[in-house]
């Protein structure tokens, strides 16, 4: 048993060593109860460390939580034994658990200062202001049902036992000649010759009899299982869903109107010209010439200006950075004006407007409505906070949602859904914006629970419950019959495809060229240059690609197509080593290659820990701590 368990606990140890029971404060569905109690028998011992039941069954949570959210359905204890939950978690606490034990005998510990100074820098419990806050740390601890003390025991725990791993994987140094190895391997490229083999190369395929089709399913059961599905009833509260428009008086819209006239006009504007002068003389001068009928155009060439040197712009008289200016400008009676000489800011100007746009002013009518919606959410926003205690203090009465939320005149919904949002015909269900956080948070809930309100928009809030829940539940054949039909013949045409592009593939390897393989059949060949190792492309896709490179330089054999709908025969037919050596390599990857070589040498670490401390596994507390579920 415990080899087995060594196994399991490897390709955990690197990726999640320094784990906390509750890492992140993720709420992973435990028990107030059991943070609080448990059977007081230990589930492991290395050496004199032991590993509780409450320890356990919180990790096993966990891993329980993760895996039913990924497929889409709550797990039982029988499948979770099918995937292996139980023994994974026992070799997580059994890695952990030597680790702790080697930090016992070495006598390692931590000072009260570094200790507060690791909870003070956890960005979790820290305020707006990116100071630790006690508030937050309290909040935080008491969402997840842990007290202050167990927090700190564990944090201690894992600080310690983070001195160990430290001294085995850090300062870590990847040798010149792996990195060099490793440039040449990743930059290798190279060229493919290929064709695509499709459904037009075998017959169609028909449905098969009800033998075996019955076969079939009774062979992939679990694909046709029905999700656990939930009723959830809701009530949302927004101001949208609380706002009376018909309540504004006309009285109230007309002042509104008035009050902020300014809002639906749109002022004057006029297009305008200035001519500035040096001189009060020049400018003068210039004026009496326009009023003997010189033109404007003409002024402004006798004053060695072009036209685009005058133009300002059209403009309102607020816009007009002059003022002197702007008062000359907006006092022409009309178009083609000319004003006299006027002080500006740069000199002696003279100024003339082109065109003349009139001041806008909605009326009334045509932004009426948009006002009474404006009074109206206001209304709706100071009374939000009142609809809400009068619906809590409904609820507290005893009242229903429904008649709670009639009493509000609010609205209650229900969606019958799985994990995904589909409902039980298979078809997506759309229902408010905050769906997606109301069917993860019903999914967590008790059958009949009431529940904390979620936030609503950006001022709302959503009640819901779970009326009733659906088991996940194994379907019948009659019932899954078509899509079982429509099943087996894609994976048949499939199946069929595929070997029948391993056959033409094997023809190679008889001595026929791929060129010549194609041209016999009728297939079009084409080529792709330069492909590299770890790469992604269109046609072959990165499992395609991965495929080209998992042989010699003469590799040849078939791939999956990425679209699904064939497979490709190809050949290697050239290889091109890389340019340059380690230089080639991004940060990132030299950063990879050295994470891979500390998570060896802590896989190392606690094998080897683990035949130095006997681990004994009580098996009876193990099963106590399930049987709380």
């Amino acid at each position: 048993m415990l080899d087995g368990l060594r196994k399991s606990s490897k390709s955990w140890v690197a990726k999640a060593l320094l784990l906390l029971l509750l890492a992140s404060f993720a709420v992973w569905g435990v028990s107030g109860s059991m943070l609080s109690g448990g059977a007081s028998n230990a589930v492991l011992t290395a050496g004199e460390t032991k590993v509780s039941a409450v320890d356990y069954r919180l990790a096993y949570d966990r891993q329980m939580v993760i895996l039913s959210r990924q497929l889409g359905e709550r797990l039982t204890r029988d499948q979770a034994r099918q995937f292996g939950i139980e023994q994974a978690v026992l070799g997580q606490m059994v890695a952990g658990a030597v680790l702790d034990e080697q930090s016992r005998v070495m006598n390692l510990g931590l000072s009260k200062d570094r200790l507060a100074t690791l909870v003070a820098d956890d960005p979790t419990f820290q305020g707006v202001n990116g100071q630790f806050s006690r508030d937050t740390f309290r909040q935080v601890l008491r969402t997840i049902g842990m007290s202050e003390d167990d927090y700190i025991r564990n944090r201690q725990d894992v600080a310690i036992r983070q001195q160990i791993v430290e001294a085995v994987s850090d300062g870590i140094e990847v040798p010149q000649v792996m990195l060099e190895a490793f440039a040449k391997h990743t930059g290798e490229k190279r060229d493919v010759e290929y064709f695509f083999v499709g459904e037009s190369a075998i017959e169609p395929v028909s449905a098969p009899s009800d033998d075996v089709l019955q076969a079939y399913f009774e062979a992939n059961k679990a694909a046709y299982r029905a999700p656990e599905y939930r009723k959830i009833n809701f009530v949302r509260l927004t101001p949208d869903a609380i706002v009376d428009e018909a309540s504004v008086p006309e009285a109230d819209v007309r002042a509104d109107y008035e009050a902020r006239r300014d809002r639906y006009s749109t002022p004057e504007t006029r297009a305008v010209e200035q001519l500035v002068f040096s001189d009060q003389t020049a400018a003068d001068a210039a004026y009496e010439r326009i009023l003997a009928g010189q033109s404007f155009e003409d002024a402004v060439a006798d004053a060695g200006k072009t036209m685009s040197d005058v133009q300002i712009g059209t403009m309102s008289k607020s816009d007009l950075p002059d003022q002197a200016i702007a008062d000359a400008a907006f006092s022409l009676s009309k178009p083609g004006d000319v004003s006299g000489v006027i002080d500006g800011t740069f000199g002696p100007v003279i100024v003339r407007v082109t065109e003349i746009n009139p001041e806008s002013v909605k009326p009334i009518e045509e932004v009426s409505a948009d006002i009474r919606r404006e009074l109206a959410m206001v209304t709706a926003n100071d009374t939000l906070l009142d609809i809400h205690d009068a619906y809590e203090d409904a609820r507290a009465a005893g009242e229903t949602m429904q008649e709670a939320a009639a009493d509000q005149k609010l609205k209650m919904q229900t969606i019958d859904v799985d994990t995904d949002g589909n409902a039980p015909s298979g078809e997506p269900v759309a229902s408010i914006p905050e769906q997606r956080d109301l069917i993860a948070a019903a999914f967590e809930a008790e059958e009949g629970a009431e529940n904390s309100p979620l936030n609503a928009a950006d001022s709302g809030f959503l009640w819901y419950e779970v009326a009733g829940i659906t088991p996940a539940r194994d379907r019948t054949f009659d019932e899954i019959r078509e899509r079982v039909t429509a099943d087996w013949i894609a994976d048949e045409t499939d199946k069929r495809i595929s070997e029948q592009a391993k056959a033409l593939a094997d023809r190679m390897d008889n001595g026929e060229t791929l060129t010549q393989v194609a041209e016999a059949e009728g297939f079009t060949v084409e080529t792709k240059y330069g492909l590299q190792r770890g790469g992604n492309d269109g046609d072959f896709g990165a499992g395609g690609i991965t495929e080209i490179f998992n042989g010699g330089p003469e590799h040849k054999g078939t791939v999956a197509s990425p679209s699904g709908n064939g497979y490709i025969v190809y050949a290697v037919s050239a290889v091109t080593q890389p340019v340059g050596g380690i230089e080639t390599l991004g940060a990132n990857v030299r950063d990879t290659i050295k994470q891979s070589i500390s998570d060896d040498l802590l896989d190392q670490l606690v094998a080897k820990l683990q035949t130095i401390y006997p681990v004994r596994v009580n098996q009876s507390a193990l099963e106590r701590a399930l049987g709380t579920q």
